[in-house]
């Protein structure tokens, strides 16, 4: 990975279940990108991840290894990994092996180049590597982000991806409500409120089975379609828990 100048870069990793894939994956971070400050969120695991990742933290490995006593959902484990970080950018990483750290500089390359405030990682994008699965699952991620589109006019080709890169102004300046898999929705739809800069980077995407500890499904689906709405229309109205546009248009005034 190349060098980032002056910005830090912070990696938050929600985990819960993942004790299969969490060595390997918090090793390849490390080996790929050994400058950046890893935290990790045991959001409250009931196999043995919280024994490994308190062995990887006593190796160095792990920047800072937070716990959630009990499940709590992906939404508040990057809520609590997101009040942590001290980089200047933020990429979330799943504990996951579907997607691969070598992807960073790619991510990184729009922020650092000051094009972009938020970089998603779109796995139906360009000509990188993908794992060929679930066919409604592929048709369900395409209706969903056409859905979010339509309701914040973001023309995204992967709304509900996991490699989201961002500004730490963008971070500080939302609120995250949603607990479970909501947060992808959530998040895209104050992004969109808060005026900030989006770009999209085609990625790689080694995509797992149900037999291999694949959790999302179609009560998620659900919860997406509410969260849409909620958050990409209601909100527009209150603004609640998106304060970027003024600041946005600061930087725009100041020609940045």
């Amino acid at each position: 990975m190349r060098e980032t100048g002056r910005a830090r870069v912070s990696v938050v990793m929600p985990i819960y279940n993942e004790e299969a894939t969490l060595e390997t994956i918090v090793r390849r971070v490390k080996e790929l990108a050994p400058e950046v400050e890893l935290v990790a969120v045991d959001d409250g695991s009931r196999d043995a991840s919280g024994a490994i990742l308190r062995r990887l933290e006593e190796e160095g490995l792990v920047d800072q290894a937070l716990v959630h006593e009990r499940n709590r959902g992906k939404g508040a484990a990057l809520s609590t990994g997101f009040r942590a970080v001290r980089g200047d950018i933020v990429i979330v990483q799943d504990a996951d092996l579907e997607y691969d750290p070598a992807e960073y500089p790619r991510l990184l390359e729009p922020i650092l180049a000051g094009r972009a405030d938020v970089v998603y990682g779109s796995r139906f994008m360009g000509g990188q590597p993908h794992r060929v699965l679930y066919y409604w699952h592929y048709l369900g991620n395409q209706w969903l982000t056409r859905l979010s589109n339509m309701v914040t006019n973001l023309n995204l080709s992967d709304m509900e991806t996991c490699y989201k890169c961002v500004r730490r102004e963008v971070i500080e300046d939302l609120t995250i409500e949603e607990r479970a898999f909501g947060v992808e929705p959530e998040l895209t739809a104050k992004i969109a409120l808060g005026g900030w800069r989006v770009y999209e980077v085609g990625i790689s995407y080694a995509g797992r089975t149900y037999a291999e500890g694949k959790k999302i499904n179609w009560r998620d689906g659900l919860s997406a379609v509410r969260c849409i709405l909620l958050y990409g229309l209601v909100r527009r109205w209150t603004r609640k828990g998106v304060a970027g546009a003024p600041r946005r248009a600061t930087r725009e005034e100041d020609g940045n």
